[in-house]
């Protein structure tokens, strides 16, 4: 018979074993374990899929397995309880036939049990049939078996099973029982034979809970699988069109290296510096040619980036002198549109480690972005604070803000914030996906806040290089 108490210690080491493996095999998916100059970032991806879907799998399996192993176990459990009601219930009645008629029971063999849901009774007396069906009735009602059943008896002058009768405890239902369902095996005298034909369907009526949580269990099967093909369909279609746009941005390389050259001479032509006409349109060539590259190696970095394939030149860095440096090149560009550019530096001389180039996109695009989402003349601020053994740099414009519903999706890649069908703006939604993406990157933070229709302000915080 089944051990509750030994299933419940075998389940739960299981499950603590389980829970072990899956810890020790998550654990290399963190990116503190990487080292991202002998592994791609692309190749991470994939082995994180590989072992989601492993683990997965294998956590599915093994919910199945324990639910199969606990539905058996009721099952038997159940039949057991079942057989010893049956056996204990026929016993009484035997011994209430036996006291009925003055007789004594068989030392032995007594009941015995020829298939599922059939038994015979030995009595050493001739046996009355409504006597029988009365104790029957008693004693399966007296163990809460009320389940229907089916008797016999059998004839010794005619070597025959008699048909009793079939009682049943569902009124409105409809029995149509043959004779020859009761085999006569011939081994007692005087005995008579009790069948129970709704003994699977009791059974199974006592495992709803059980059978419920299976049909939740298969519905979580499919569920999954359906989840896992929808995962693996979607990481393909990602593959391709990373692929895509990676060889994109390559193949423009070469057009606008070539443009580039090409604009050059004909700025240093003389006759095109005579020509004011000329001239302009040469300039708009180069300035055009030098924002496309510009956002070709947007995409370019932000690939390298992903396939994890670059690594971080950190340096001591001088933070006011690197800000002035940003500023005298950014100033004369916003003076050019009417605007102004205010800054504000911490007195103290403070150094930070950082990668010099990647600090000087983040703020070139943040500069960037606060001189062009603006009304009229830029008004944007350049702020560096101490703060304890932190320094904040803080940029902040007089411009059209981010609505409150938008703005904690700024940062995604590709994402922009809507704007109807005006685009007065151009660009890809790739410029502070990449500002965020080298703040993680250093392990900084950063921050926005912003007013529609007012302000906008994105604070970084440093941690002070002693």
């Amino acid at each position: 018979m089944f051990n509750v108490e030994k299933g419940a210690k075998f389940v739960f080491q299981v499950l603590s074993f389980y829970g072990v493996f899956v810890l020790w095999y998550l654990k290399p998916v963190s990116l503190k374990h990487y080292n991202t100059k002998r592994l791609s970032y692309k190749k991470m991806k994939n082995s994180i899929i590989t072992r989601v879907v492993i683990l997965g799998t294998i956590a599915i399996f093994g919910i199945i397995a324990m639910q199969t192993y606990w539905v058996l176990s009721t099952w038997n459990i159940n039949e057991a309880e079942f057989n010893k009601k049956v056996h204990l219930a026929l016993y009484n009645v035997a011994r209430s036939l036996s006291e009925l008629s003055g007789t004594t029971l068989p030392a032995r063999n007594i009941i015995r049990q020829r298939t599922t849901n059939y038994y015979e009774v030995n009595i050493a007396d001739e046996i009355d049939t409504q006597n029988l069906e009365y104790f029957l009735q008693r004693e399966l009602e007296a163990l809460a078996l009320n389940i229907d059943f089916e008797y016999a008896v059998f004839d010794c002058h005619t070597d025959e099973m008699v048909y009793g009768n079939y009682c049943s405890y569902s009124h409105d239902k409809k029995v149509d029982v043959e004779i020859s369902k009761f085999p006569n095996y011939q081994e007692f005298t005087y005995y008579f034979g009790v069948k129970f034909p709704t003994r699977s369907g009791f059974l199974f009526s006592k495992m709803q809970l059980s059978l419920i949580l299976s049909v939740i269990l298969m519905v979580t099967v499919v569920f999954f699988t359906y989840s896992m093909f929808v995962i693996l369909r979607q990481k393909r279609l990602s593959e391709m069109q990373k692929d895509f746009i990676n060889n994109m941005t390559h193949e423009f390389k070469t057009p606008i290296s070539t443009i580039k050259i090409s604009a050059d001479v004909f700025l240093s032509n003389p006759q095109v510096q005579e020509n004011q006409r000329l001239l302009q349109y040469a300039n708009i060539i180069k300035d055009q040619n030098q924002r496309l590259n510009n956002q070709v190696e947007n995409v370019l970095q932000l690939a390298r980036i992903e396939r994890g394939n670059f690594a971080l030149k950190l340096e001591r860095i001088d933070l006011q002198e690197f800000l002035q440096d940003i500023v005298s090149s950014v100033s004369v560009q916003i003076e050019k549109m009417g605007g102004q550019l205010t800054t504000q530096f911490s007195e103290d001389q403070i150094f930070i480690k950082a990668d010099r180039l990647h600090l000087s996109n983040v703020l070139y695009n943040l500069l960037d972005n606060a001189t062009k989402y603006c009304r009229k003349a830029p008004e944007v601020t350049l702020i560096s604070k101490k703060e304890g053994q932190q320094v904040r740099i803080t940029i902040a414009d007089q411009g059209i803000g981010i609505p409150k519903e938008q703005q904690s999706r700024v940062f995604e890649k590709f994402y922009r914030v809507p704007t109807g069908n005006v685009h007065d703006v151009k660009g890809f939604g790739l410029g502070l996906f990449y500002v965020k993406t080298i703040c993680q990157k250093h392990g900084w933070k950063i921050k926005l806040e912003s007013e529609e229709g007012k302000c906008t302000r994105i604070n970084i915080c440093m941690p002070i290089e002693k």
